[in-house]
């Protein structure tokens, strides 16, 4: 099997079946995303795209959790002086990884253990497909930081994976989701009891279709899913996030944020 690349807390391996494999490598924090990550991310996404013998991609995330969305202690933001341009940048390269997710040809597979919070939550919905663990949680926490909704696409993709109403209830609450009522609403495709396993065992499967058919066959879906504009949509989210990061509601739930651990509700 050749042997994994890394860049920072990002782990990448293509298999000799096809399979590729991108690994969150940042488990001691639970695999929270800083600036540098997401460059790294997009990167090796690219990269993989770029692999011809790479097939399939599987999104995984070491340790417990998949992703805890952005790491709000180190931020993503470099003080420039303009703290507007400066969110607006860095939301900017966070963009272009999960645009990257969209935008490769191979399908990808997210395998979701723990929490996916936040950008986290927002990666794996980009994905093709999704698997889940019973302990898996999806948290919208946006509203309680005095952000909208609009991140990374999510507020663009929920509604078409679990319908507009379900979305609005889990979005105005900044609430989360359990497996088994992602999977009872559609989000995630099976609630397993290893979802890597389980990923990369579907990955092999697809791999092993001819890869023409699979390509053009993400290429429509994706199609039809974006009657309404993924990349103008992306833009308006870019904007709303930029203007709730830099709000005094936003700074004082970031400072609240250790001493407050309290869970989402669960819709």
């Amino acid at each position: 099997m050749p042997e994994p690349t890394a860049a920072g807390h990002v782990r990448t391996q293509v298999r000799t079946d096809g399979v590729g494999i991108l690994t969150l490598d940042r488990p001691d924090k639970l695999n929270a995303l800083t600036g540098t990550m997401f460059a790294d991310l997009e990167r090796a996404l690219r990269e993989l795209g770029n692999t011809p013998g790479c097939r399939v991609v599987v999104l995984c995330g070491a340790g417990r959790a998949f992703c805890a969305g952005m790491d709000l202690r180190v931020g993503l933001v470099q003080d420039t002086g303009d703290p507007m341009a400066a969110t607006y940048a860095a939301m900017r390269r966070a963009v272009s990884a999960v645009t990257a997710i969209r935008e490769i040809p191979q399908p990808v597979i997210a395998a979701v253990q723990g929490h996916a919070v936040g950008a986290g939550f927002a990666l794996a919905a980009a994905a093709d497909i999704r698997l889940a663990a019973a302990d898996a949680r999806f948290d919208a926490v946006f509203v309680k930081l005095g952000m909208s909704a609009g991140d990374l696409g999510l507020s663009w993709l929920l509604p078409r994976l679990i319908g507009p109403g379900h979305a609005a209830a889990l979005f105005y609450t900044g609430g989360a989701l359990t497996a088994p009522r992602a999977e009872h609403l559609g989000l995630v495709q099976a609630v397993v009891p290893d979802p890597l396993t389980e990923a990369l065992t579907l990955a092999a499967t697809i791999a092993s279709m001819p890869p023409m058919g699979v390509q053009l066959t993400k290429e429509l879906l994706d199609a039809s899913n974006s009657s309404s504009g993924f990349r103008e949509h992306l833009e308006l989210e870019l904007r709303s996030q930029v203007i709730g990061l830099n709000t005094v509601d936003h700074t004082d739930a970031v400072a609240g944020f250790s001493a407050d651990r309290r869970p989402a509700p669960t819709v």
